[in-house]
């Protein structure tokens, strides 16, 4: 441990120093802004902070005059750190964590400690995933890999008015690029330590002038994993593979008519991994040797480790068109997404080696398949700008059906048994919502928005087993069905005010609304066939933005609170002596705090950006379930995976080299306190506060479009969970990318 803090205490103090030199060098700044390849930021006007545009109120504008909370990421940035999903862009958005789970169907992000945990089709996301403008309505279908985007969007708190309402809790709105004027094309790889390996491949131009442009990407990438399996032959795990491919093709047939055709498919290969954490049992302790329990073990004893498939593909066509200044736009996409995942809630081994299985520990093998599709449309009329009245209008329709089977093989010391239940979802969602800006003078705007939502909702579901009472892990056979239909409404109110040219602030009310749930999995019983009610909440936030020192400094601040009524949960009973969740209305939770975006340019070279968020998230009145078997006292808990604070912040600097090469150096940290993972409060499952320190140089051709990198990640070797789960005997850990230091190389030529 000794070792390990100086080696923290050197990389502090050389990421400090990496500051400090980019800083002293600023009395001989250049500008940096000839070429793309010059530096992955946006320096077309050297000397100030560049301006972002986003498209968080269904039309571009730039990012400090819209009364929303948004973070932007920048899809080269994110590209050059090795963030190439959505589980790691995270650690650069203070306000959103995820939940990393045995498979990515499982997985879950939160935006100001909200998030929804649960493995059932029959119920929604609460942040929503929008990409190129169609919402994804699986979660699991989004956290693949980020093939090629321009930029990403993080809006924070209820986004229902505009897009949609599985949006109680915050969008994230995916933006990818599109195809250049000129013929061009690219080439980028990268090799880190642990055999990481990625490709991209690119080329976009015109094919006719005025009229049609294209482009294509595509992708490997390959990852063995930072996890020892010593099993004979075990290899690495928690790694993964991927391959994908991106289409575009935008059309202009007249002057006042865009056509955008998309196309992508992406495969994808992964075996996730927890590795043992803790154990207080001397039986689970001998059951996974060699492998040992500890804060920052990377090894597992699986005869058959997790293996998880994914194919996930799609098709949109957005249509623009113009008239008198007024836009109409229609979206239409099909997507599919299989996924098929072999997995374990064992923690001792996933197959049958009979010599480490006991009735206390038994083996688990879990085969699950998800087969999902979905249709969906959205017509939007955006009014002319520079009006008094200006808005947007639309409806959107979606309709999604879920088949999957799951089976669990459950090998004890004295037989085999094993369950299998098929079941599948159907849904269908209506909406029509407005939003409108009313310029009341030339300081003051209202905003008011509303949207109706019909949601029809069903399920099916059976059942089989070997047992007629209940096994470790299995119930005995069930056959439900059921159906609900509900009408929600959410929308927005709110003032903005400027202050000056530079700075405006505002005071919004959001409602938020997610729709009813079925708590339709494996473990199923005739007490889950109940729907469960939608979700609400109400938020009240209050923003400022402003830009200063002739825009060499922006500043967005907001001040949230937020209170959920119904909240969907999952509660974790015990039926038959098996552990098993139950998705229930779990009453009244709340969220509040404050978060803050800086970005400065005190030089032309070097920029500096900071974000921070403090967060208050918990369980206000928690309704414990009729016949519950375990405890409900969560009265004023905090909810999980939200850490009170969290913090970002990185620094660019940028100098030109006699030759006109530049050297681009930059390094980032990021920050957050403990953080609970579990509803229940297990002290096991506290992951305690910690920090990771980046760094990066880079050296680049602004006139041969050519750029080499030098990446480390995780400077300070600090070892972290982004999950820890915690059972009868022992607790386990979802082990991250970084959670060791690493070292990489990356380049990328441009033709």
């Amino acid at each position: 441990m000794k070792k390990n803090r100086n080696i923290e205490r050197f990389s502090i103090l050389a990421s400090g120093a990496l500051i400090a030199g980019a800083a002293a060098a600023g009395a001989a700044d250049v500008d940096a802004s000839a070429s793309p390849a010059s530096s992955i930021l946006d320096r077309a006007d050297s000397s100030t902070v560049p301006t972002v545009t986003v498209s968080a109120t269904r039309r571009d504008a730039s990012l400090q005059s819209v009364p929303v909370a948004v973070s932007v990421l920048d899809g080269d940035q994110l590209a050059h750190d090795n963030r190439n999903s959505i589980d790691n862009i995270v650690q650069q958005v203070p306000s959103a964590t995820f939940r990393q789970q045995g498979g990515n169907k499982d997985t879950t992000i939160f935006i100001r400690g909200i998030g929804t945990i649960s493995t059932s089709p029959g119920v929604e996301p609460t942040v929503s995933t929008v990409i190129d403008g169609v919402v994804y309505a699986r979660p699991g279908q989004a956290t693949l890999d980020l093939l090629d985007i321009e930029r990403i969007e993080i809006l924070r708190g209820p986004q229902g008015t505009l897009f949609g309402k599985n949006a109680s809790s915050g969008v994230l709105n995916v933006v990818g690029r599109k195809p250049s004027e000129q013929t061009s094309g690219f080439v980028d790889a990268s090799y880190y330590q642990g055999d990481e390996k990625r490709v991209r491949a690119g080329l976009s131009g015109t094919i006719q002038p005025g009229v049609l442009k294209a482009a294509v990407t595509a992708l490997y990438a390959d990852y063995a994993g930072n996890v020892d399996n010593v099993h004979s032959g075990g290899g690495k795990l928690n790694g993964y593979d991927r391959k994908g491919v991106r289409a575009r093709l935008d059309l202009t047939p007249s002057s006042d008519l865009d056509v955008a055709l998309i196309a992508d498919y992406l495969r994808s290969n992964s075996s996730p991994t927890f590795t043992p954490y803790k154990s207080t049992s001397a039986v689970f302790s001998q059951a996974i040797a060699p492998a040992v329990a500890g804060p920052e073990s990377r090894q597992v004893n699986a005869d058959l480790p997790s293996d998880i498939h994914d194919i996930n593909k799609g098709l949109s066509a957005q249509i623009d068109w113009r008239k008198n200044g007024y836009t109409l736009t229609s979206i239409s996409a099909v997507r599919d997404w299989d996924n098929q995942q072999y997995t374990s809630t064992s923690a001792i081994g996933n197959g049958a080696e009979i010599g480490r299985i006991t009735a206390a520990f038994p083996a688990t093998r879990d085969i699950g398949t998800v087969e999902f599709s979905q249709v969906s449309q959205e017509l939007r009329l955006a009014s002319p700008k520079d009006q008094f009245a200006e808005y947007v209008v639309g409806g959107f329709y979606l309709n999604g059906k879920d088949r999957e089977v799951y089976q669990r093989i459950v090998t004890s010391a004295a037989r085999v048994d094993s369950g299998r239940a098929d079941y599948g979802v159907k849904s269908e969602s209506y909406s029509l919502f407005g939003e409108s800006t009313l310029h009341l003078s030339p300081a003051w705007n209202m905003i008011a928005g509303a949207r109706w939502t019909r949601d029809n909702l069903s399920y099916d579901h059976a059942r089989n087993s070997t047992q007629t009472v209940a096994f470790p892990g299995v119930q005995p056979g069930v056959s439900n069905t059921g159906s609900t239909s509900e009408d929600g409404y959410s929308g927005r109110l709110g003032l903005q005010y400027e202050l000056s040219r530079d700075a405006n602030v505002y005071f919004t009310y959001s409602r938020g609304y997610k729709g009813p749930a079925y708590n339709v999995f494996f473990n199923m019983l005739n007490r889950d066939t109940l729907a469960l009610k939608p979700e609400t909440s109400d938020s009240f936030e209050l923003g400022l933005k402003l830009s200063a020192f002739e825009h060499r400094l922006s500043a967005n601040l907001a001040v949230f609170d937020t209170k959920y009524a119904n909240y969907q949960a999952n509660f974790y009973d015990t039926v038959a002596g098996a552990v098993v969740t139950r998705l229930i209305n779990a009453g009244d939770v709340s969220t509040k705090g404050v978060e803050l975006d800086l970005t400065a340019r005190p030089t032309r070279a070097l920029t500096l950006n900071a974000a921070l968020a403090y967060t208050d998230a918990r369980i206000d009145n928690f309704n414990c379930p009729p016949a519950a078997a375990a405890s409900c006292n969560l009265n004023g808990k905090p909810l999980p995976f939200s850490p009170k604070l969290k913090t970002f912040v990185r620094a660019n600097y940028a100098l030109t080299l006699d030759n006109g090469l530049i050297t681009d150096f930059s390094t980032d940290y990021a920050y957050q306190s403990k953080t609970q993972f579990d509803l229940f409060q297990s002290p096991d499952a506290i992951q305690s506060a910690y920090g990771i320190i980046n760094a990066g140089v880079a050296l680049s051709s602004p006139t041969s479009g050519w750029r080499v990198a030098l990446v480390g990640k995780n400077l300070a070797n600090r070892s972290y969970a982004t999950n820890l789960v915690a059972a009868t005997g022992y607790v386990t850990r979802a082990v991250p990318r970084d959670d060791k230091r690493y070292f990489g190389i990356t380049a990328r030529s441009e033709f």
